[in-house]
């Protein structure tokens, strides 16, 4: 059964066929006929109607549901939203503003630093403001900054506002009693990206498919997922009796780590979304439980193709390489229970050797073996543990 729109030609026609057939006669070909210039006029109509109606059943499934607002009888609604809310997902996570503690020199000790006092970092173009007064009373005080705007008029929320330990930050106007410079200390509040359209689908999905069961692993899962920048928690049950390990993957941009691992910061979030609710008045986890929260550990792995032979020798390699990145990526640790088949979790030479497979067969070429391996000792098979990921060393062709 297909429910592709029909064009208006394919309607127009339909409908003059139905009045022949009720009338027992043949409509005159005149366009100016009656009969039909009504048949164009519902032609146009009908398909409206029907795409309005291909439209609306879309909205019915949580995959195809639309996040962009439409109007229907005067009432101004979300379909994706509308479904978030149904299952207790809310609405997307939206951007976090990055805060850090910076380090002051004080070149003479009188004064306050005015709240809101700006201040500019030239590597990412962010502006800064302070938080509250700050006295310059010692030689060196520490303030909290809060990024407020970007180049790209974001406001300053997102990772772009997060800075590393020893970064320079300086005042936009100078002031007497300080110097021009200031210094990150720390990250008090990692700037995370607002959550993508297609992240929020799936996290609705994820509620339907596992529902909340009172301190399941499904549970942990998804309180510890809903802090902004963190991707993927995968919980274990320790050996200690009542203990729940958590290990955490962040995003890059979030964490400023291209492993995904974690700061400090967000691990805490993570311990305090299983804590307590978004509202932060219920609590979530079982009163007897313990939780910890780890970072993952990104296993690098090694891959050696040879005899290697296929025209344009460089596209090939690198087309061979970015589909080992997406191989190692994809893996991740089997939690029985939680996740879902088929098995991420097994590393194998024949797997990395079929897949080289697929990118020369289909370049017409040919190759006489790929290799693996992992801290220089050479493998046949490896599986992920507790909190283990992969990711792609390097490729070498000989």
């Amino acid at each position: 059964m297909s429910l592709q729109t029909p064009t208006t030609k394919e309607i127009n026609d339909n409908i003059i066929a139905q009045l022949e057939a009720s009338l027992n006669q043949t409509i005159p070909l005149l366009p100016k006929s009656f009969l039909r210039v009504l048949a164009r006029a519902l032609s146009g109509v009908f398909v409206l109607l029907y795409k309005y109606g291909g439209f609306m059943f879309l909205q019915v499934f949580v995959r195809t549901a639309t996040i962009s607002s439409t109007v229907v009888n005067g009432r101004e609604l979300s379909p994706l939203l509308e479904w978030g809310r149904l299952v207790g997902v809310g609405d997307p996570a939206a951007a976090t503003n990055a805060e850090l503690l910076i380090d002051i020199t004080v070149e003479t000790q009188t004064g306050t630093l005015p709240s809101g006092t700006q201040l500019l970092n030239s590597s990412n173009g962010v502006t800064y403001i302070t938080i509250g007064a700050v006295a310059l009373d010692a030689a060196t005080v520490q303030a909290t900054i809060r990024a407020v705007s970007d180049q790209a008029g974001g406001g300053g929320a997102g990772a772009i506002g997060n800075l590393d330990p020893g970064a320079v930050v300086s005042f936009a106007n100078p002031l007497a009693n300080v110097s021009r410079n200031a210094v990150v200390a720390s990250q008090t509040v990692t700037g995370a990206d607002g959550e993508s359209t297609e992240a929020y689908r799936q996290r609705i999905i994820d509620r339907f498919q596992k529902r909340p069961q009172g301190g399941a692993y499904a549970d942990y899962e998804q309180w510890g997922e809903e802090p902004a920048g963190i991707l993927n928690v995968y919980p274990y049950t320790s050996e200690c009796p009542g203990q729940v390990d958590l290990y955490v993957e962040a995003t890059e941009a979030s964490s400023g780590s291209p492993d995904g691992i974690p700061t400090s910061a967000q691990l805490q979030e993570v311990l305090d979304s299983v804590e307590l609710d978004d509202e932060g008045l219920a609590s979530r986890r079982p009163a007897n439980a313990l939780v910890n929260a780890f970072p993952i550990t990104r296993l690098s792995f090694d891959v050696q193709v040879t005899g290697l032979i296929v025209n344009d020798l460089a596209e090939v390699q690198a087309n061979i390489e970015t589909a080992l990145t997406e191989y190692f990526r994809a893996r991740e640790p089997f939690i029985p229970g939680l996740s879902v088949p088929p098995r991420k979790d097994r590393i194998t030479q024949s797997g990395v050797a079929g897949l080289v497979e697929d990118v020369v067969t289909a370049n017409n070429g040919i190759f006489t073996g790929a290799s693996l391996s992992s801290s220089s000792v050479g493998i046949t098979a490896y599986t992920l543990g507790a909190g283990e990921k992969a990711k792609l060393g390097s490729v070498a062709f000989a």
